[in-house]
């Protein structure tokens, strides 16, 4: 399985748990119209090679922690604190696709346009694509916290999780202001950064006053 983006320009694990990536696919836009077409894909992860991975605000993937496995997925042991992988690259418009499962009660993420701030963690000014166990983990409480949301902001409105020890299909796309989070082949989230909704929900968020959260125009991808 590859994990794969184009570029015209071109979270964190909260707690310890097994977080494992096979990595299908992802690719930028040429702009952030809704007519713009794909270009071609670039492989970010082919289940061996991680050049193009490594660790937050360090020049080299994480020396432990993180594992290829067998079956070509990236896996991070419970109990491991390798700390967050992101893209070497940074991404503004792009649609990523990747599959993904977790032990019981994980929480952990997909972040993107994370920017690397000075002394912050990469999910300081990042969105999130939640990744949870909804059952196990006390995040699952809350609507705008379980697997598929955009992390203490927007409510899954579709989709669902596969079991625990399933995988589960994501897509993300980014346009411009426009997020849209797909949870096993439906769309889970969408969402206008310029819409009365949205800074709404950001105002009533723990994100309220995170000086610059959700600004930047691009960022890496981070796990």
């Amino acid at each position: 399985m590859t994990l794969s983006i184009h570029s015209h320009f071109q979270g964190g694990l909260r707690e310890a748990a097994l977080l494992a990536l096979a990595v299908l696919a992802a690719a930028t836009l040429a702009s952030a119209s809704a007519s713009a077409e794909p270009g071609a894909w670039t492989t970010l992860f082919d289940g061996k090679d991680t050049s193009e991975w490594r660790s937050y605000a360090k020049d080299a993937f994480p020396a432990a922690g993180w594992t290829v496995e067998s079956d070509g997925s990236l896996h991070v042991k419970a109990g491991a604190k390798p700390g967050d992988l992101v893209t070497r690259k940074a991404y503004g418009d792009f649609e990523l696709e990747l599959e993904w499962k977790v032990a019981p009660g994980a929480n952990s993420g997909i972040l993107y346009r994370a920017p690397e701030l000075p002394g912050k963690p990469v999910y300081w000014n990042a969105f999130e694509y939640q990744i949870l166990d909804d059952d196990k983990h006390a995040d699952g409480k809350f609507e705008n916290r379980r697997a598929g949301t955009l992390y203490d902001l927007f409510p899954r409105q579709g989709g669902a999780p596969r079991p625990v020890g399933e995988w589960n299909q994501t897509r993300i796309v980014a346009r411009g202001g426009k997020l849209e989070h797909w949870l096993n082949g439906t769309l889970a989230v969408s969402c206008d950064l310029a819409s009365a909704d949205y800074k709404a929900r950001l105002a009533k968020s723990k994100f309220a006053t995170w000086e610059g959260f959700g600004t930047h125009a691009q960022g890496h991808i981070a796990l």
